[in-house]
């Protein structure tokens, strides 16, 4: 009997390569017992499971191969389960890592062989029409028939976006054999259909934060239906998989000096420490910054303003957008630059406030209130001019006064100054596209050297992507969760208090910021 793993030895499933003897008069073993006997061999003593519905299948196609092919394991942790069996050579050994996103999706289809990206899609939430917003849809859910509306909304935006993977990656759906999913705690109880109206009610406690991995068949996914779906743990009610994912991207459960990371979408969530402790908070102010909350804000995409320059002097304002388009909108790192700029050439106070004695002649009355016109007509995409409005100045103040409040509360709970950070990795398209400086002007970074922030892109998906290749990426989920110590902001008094004293540019206190001009109120 000759024995050997396919290429993907540790991914979350694997190829074990079977020729095993035929059975005899001298060897009587039964199919199933007889592939069970040379998988073993190979895995080990871990247990060893077949699903009873696979059981007719795995042993008909054990014997149908002639007893040599490719045995299909699922790797579950602590239990291996033996799906499948393939004859032949060559079988397609494909999984999915996806980032289930509040507004966006974005998955990748990958040989788990040997770990290369076949195709990259994404595509909108589709509960997006049942509330913005996790909250809203967790009111929605708590309506009749609302959380199995808002579950088969999630189970459908999956499968399209499945399929537009498979397309892409020639092949059928049904030949993915494996999905690990990336979420924050709301999107995931949603796609497991667990209630959710706990997570927004004192003391904000999950349905569960460790699943174990179920089966596309069992949440009605188009993959193959015995392909396992690892869901990545979540620590609490704002604080999920995606952060988890994040912390594995970036390393930072690794790291020996003391770091930081930071992922800024609908929530604003943050982790400090280093590879002997972790402790991390979660808290709202995420919209206004990525573009959610402006009336112009948009996702970073085509057309999107993303960089804003405004030269103080004269008040000539220059700007690009995502892929040079005319520009739609404007989104979040776009934003952060603008009210930077707005500062800088004084056109807005310390308070956020616009100042009319400015004179520029790009500030607007609109009849409601006054507004910034980033675009005129004649540049914009559909002829509309961007605007940049008092409210949307006003909504800018609350979510950078929440990250700041956040991230001071966490490194004092821990007596860590920001300038002990090693590093602070920003994710998401926030860490991708955004300036530091600016965010630093804007008082919603800490005044650091711009070198100590590293920009990890879509740390959620990167972390969905190990978890379905690497076991031990995995393993390191579950460490690290029994690792983290979780503070819950919804009740922490501290952070109320510095929120207050962070809604100034750059705050209050103007000594926490000595490289930013300080321009008194008049």
């Amino acid at each position: 009997m000759n024995n050997d793993f396919a290429h993907s030895a540790t991914s979350l499933t694997r190829w074990l390569k079977i020729r095993a003897t035929p059975p005899s008069l001298q060897d009587n073993t039964a199919d199933l017992d007889r592939l069970r006997r040379a998988v073993v061999e190979v895995v080990g003593n871990r247990p060893l499971l077949i699903p009873f519905n696979r059981t007719a299948k795995v042993a008909l196609r054990f014997r149908r191969a002639g007893f040599t092919g490719f045995a299909v394991i699922n790797d579950l942790g602590t239990t291996f389960e033996l799906v499948d069996f393939v004859g032949g050579n060559a079988p397609v050994r494909v999984g999915v890592a996806l980032d289930l996103g509040t507004t966006h999706l974005e998955a990748t289809l990958i040989d788990l062989g040997d770990g290369r990206q076949l195709a990259h899609a994404n595509r909108e939430n589709g509960q997006i029409p049942f509330g913005a917003d996790v909250l809203s849809r967790v009111h929605r859910a708590d309506e009749p028939g609302g959380a199995a509306v808002l579950h088969q909304e999630v189970i459908l935006s999956i499968n399209g976006l499945i399929a537009t993977l498979a397309k892409d990656g020639g092949i059928s759906a049904g030949e993915i054999r494996a999905l690990s999913v990336s979420g924050n705690p709301v999107m995931t109880h949603f796609l497991l259909a667990l209630e959710t109206a706990q997570l927004i009610r004192e003391p904000y406690i999950p349905s569960a934060n460790l699943i174990d991995p179920c089966h596309g068949a069992d949440l009605g996914l188009v993959i193959h239906p015995s392909a396992p779906v690892w869901i990545m743990p979540g620590v609490g009610s704002y604080f999920g998989g995606d952060l988890i994912s994040g912390i594995i991207a970036s390393g930072l459960h690794q790291e020996e000096q003391v770091c930081m990371l930071i992922d800024v979408g609908t929530n604003a969530e943050v982790v400090v420490g280093c590879r002997d402790w972790l402790i991390a908070c979660a808290g709202a102010a995420g919209p206004a910054l990525e573009g959610g909350v402006a009336r112009m804000g948009m996702r970073a995409g085509a057309g999107a303003i993303e960089h804003v320059e405004i030269e103080p002097g004269s008040g000539e304002i220059s700007y690009t957008t995502i892929h040079s388009e005319k520009p739609r909108g404007i989104c979040g790192s776009g934003i952060i630059d603008l009210v930077a700029a707005l500062y800088l050439a004084r056109i807005i106070d310390i308070r956020g406030k616009f100042r009319p004695a400015c004179g520029h002649p790009r500030l607007l009355s609109t009849g409601e209130d006054l507004a910034f016109m980033v675009a005129t007509p004649e540049e914009a995409a559909d002829g509309r001019p961007v605007l940049f409005g008092q409210i949307d100045l006003d909504a800018v103040m609350r979510s950078k006064a929440a990250m700041y409040s956040i991230l001071t509360t966490l490194v004092n709970q821990v007596g860590v100054a920001f300038g002990d950070l090693h590093k602070i990795y920003v994710a998401g398209a926030f860490g991708r596209h955004i300036s530091p400086r600016q965010a630093i002007v804007l008082g919603m970074l800490p005044d650091l050297p711009l070198t100590t922030f590293v920009p990890v892109g879509n740390s959620s998906l990167a972390g969905a992507e190990r978890a379905l290749l690497d076991r031990g990426a995995r393993d390191a989920c579950r460490s690290i969760i029994r690792q983290i110590t979780y503070l819950e902001l919804n009740v922490n008094q501290e952070f109320m208090i510095r929120f207050s004293g962070s809604r100034f540019i750059p705050h209050t206190d103007h000594t926490l910021f000595p490289s930013v001009p300080f321009y008194n109120q008049d």
